[in-house]
Formats: C-alpha cells, sequence, structure tokens
C-alpha cells in the first residue's frame, strides 16, 4: 500500500489477511449508511406522506428517486408495452399457483402500465435470451433483475434504478456468529452457488473460510438448513424470501451486514430497453417515480420482502 502526499510516498507492508479485513470491514460499514440512504427516514420517504405511513419503522425501502427532481410525463405514443420477465427468480419472477407470472417485478410492471394507462403483456423467457429478445424486438422493455453494468449499459438501455443488488451471509439458528469478518469464519464451510458473483467475491475476501459450490441456490439453501455446512453466502434478497418461507421452516437466520460492492454485484437494478428508445425510459422513470411518490412502490416491498435484505 502507498500513502502519497504532495512531496512525499510512504510504502506500507500490510499483511494480506489484515488488508482483506480491512475490505470486509469497509463494505460492511458502508453498506449500512447506503441501505438507509436508499430511503432515509427524513429525506425522501418522510417527503411521500403515502410511503412514510407504510414502511415500517427502521426497515429501509429501495428508493433512488429525489424528491426535488420531479421528471416530466414524456408523451408516450404507445397503445402497448411488451414486458418480457425471467422464468425462475423468486421472490422477483416465478409462475404463480395458477402458472401465471407471478412476483415482485411482475407485480411492479402492472403498478407501471396502471400508472400509465397503457396495455401490457408479460412473456417469461430464460434470462439469457433478454437482451437478444430486445435487440430483435420481440419485447419492449425487460423486468427481470437485470443488473446495471458497464457490460449490460454496453448491449441496453435502462430506466433509473429502482433497488440494488445485496449479498448476506446466513446461518442456523443458534450458531454463535453475530459479526462475519475473515477470521471469524476461517476453516467453516461456506455454501455458494458455483459461478456466481458471490462465489468470486468470497474466495477473494473470505480466503480462510471453505467455500462449499452448489448447482443451485436450492440445494445451497437445504445443505443450510439440514446443517451440512456452517454458513450460506448469497442474494440477500432470495435469501429474505426463504427465511420468511415455509421452506426453511425457521432453521436459519441472517448474521453479519449487508455487502453491496458494485464490482462484484453490479450497480443497481434497471428495467431494460432497446438501445436508443429514449421514449419508453423516460416513460417507465415518470411511472417508476410516480409509484415511489405515492407509497405504492413501499406498499409492494414490505408485500415481498417482510424479512429485511439489508
Amino acid at each position: 500500500m502507498i500513502i502519497q502526499t504532495s512531496q512525499y510516498s510512504l510504502k506500507l507492508r500490510v499483511p494480506p489477511k489484515l488488508l482483506r479485513r480491512w475490505l470486509v470491514v469497509a463494505a460492511m460499514s458502508l453498506a449500512a449508511p447506503l441501505a438507509s440512504a436508499l430511503t432515509p427516514p427524513s429525506a425522501p420517504l418522510a417527503a411521500s406522506p403515502a410511503a412514510a405511513q407504510t414502511a415500517a419503522p427502521g426497515l429501509p425501502i429501495p428508493g433512488f428517486w429525489d424528491p426535488r427532481r420531479r421528471p416530466e410525463r414524456p408523451d408516450l405514443r404507445l397503445t402497448l408495452i411488451r414486458f418480457m420477465s425471467e422464468v425462475d427468480y423468486p421472490p422477483f419472477n416465478y409462475a404463480g399457483p395458477d402458472g401465471n407470472p407471478a412476483g415482485f417485478n411482475v407485480d411492479l410492471a402492472r403498478a407501471i402500465c396502471d400508472e400509465l394507462k397503457i396495455a401490457c403483456t408479460m412473456q417469461m423467457r430464460r434470462f439469457d435470451t433478454l437482451v437478444e429478445s430486445l435487440a430483435e424486438n420481440r419485447g419492449d422493455a425487460a423486468i427481470a433483475s437485470l443488473a446495471v453494468s458497464a457490460e449490460t449499459r454496453r448491449k441496453v438501455d435502462f430506466s433509473d434504478p429502482y433497488y440494488r443488488p445485496v449479498a448476506r451471509f446466513a446461518a442456523r439458528r443458534g450458531a454463535g456468529l453475530d459479526t462475519v469478518l475473515p477470521e471469524r469464519i476461517e476453516g467453516k464451510t461456506v455454501a455458494v452457488v458455483a459461478g456466481t458473483a458471490h462465489e468470486a467475491y468470497l474466495r477473494a475476501l473470505f480466503t480462510e473460510a471453505a467455500p462449499k459450490p452448489y448447482p443451485t441456490a436450492e440445494e445451497a439453501r437445504t445443505a443450510l438448513a439440514k446443517g451440512e455446512v456452517d454458513l450460506l453466502f448469497g442474494d440477500g434478497y432470495s435469501l429474505a424470501f426463504w427465511l420468511n418461507g415455509t421452506e426453511a421452516g425457521g432453521c436459519c437466520v441472517f448474521v453479519g451486514g449487508p455487502f453491496v460492492e458494485s464490482r462484484y454485484f453490479g450497480e443497481g437494478v434497471g428495467i431494460a430497453v432497446k438501445k436508443g428508445n429514449d421514449q419508453l425510459r423516460l416513460a417507465l422513470n415518470w411511472a417508476l417515480f410516480r409509484l415511489w411518490e405515492k407509497g405504492k412502490f413501499a406498499d409492494l416491498w414490505l408485500k415481498y420482502f417482510p424479512v429485511n435484505p439489508f
């Protein structure tokens, strides 16, 4: 590590373990203020009376909207928006009991259409086909938890972000862990989905832990519930949905704080549209702002996330 002033530079030798601990502590300390800043109790949320009445005290509701920058409603000449979503990513996108599309993203798309007073359809597609489908005009907008990154911005345009990816650790109740630092989980087995950003992050910063990759998130969760691993590291939203559901059976809880490293987990999540489709993008921005301002976004968030992902 090099510390440089205007005239001098000082080289410091920092042991790798200590450096990794610093990075983890920094990530956790930044995550808590960020979670609150998503909708600070004294700022954007309070600016919307409906949202303030809806949100549970102390529960951060994602919000990237500044009440001082009210977007104008664009002259949208469309009569139909063809939304596309992913096949299986609960609680955001999944097939409901009747086989129809369901989930947070699906309900949000419906709310956007109601706000814009435009008819909409919803197609369920594999995640890896969404960008191509936009480019080939098989759909108008993809609302499928597609993270905004330098790579995705080269292929599609995005609405304003409506939430930010977050990673969390989970453990069985009574595990005795309240803080997750590299030295606290040294030698512990950590379930993670193979090939994901969560596995890459775990291997980069928690080098003394023992990652145990699983093919799917369901298998990783089952391993934790059965006590086959000490911890699980993964997507905070799907974990919150699982912890609150009957499948978990109250077996497990979040431990430690949230991780929101954008280099691994993305800068935010927006609705993707075809490159250059500014008319639709601006209309989506206006509708998202209105839903947040009216408190409808907070209602929807609390419906799907009674367990705080942050």
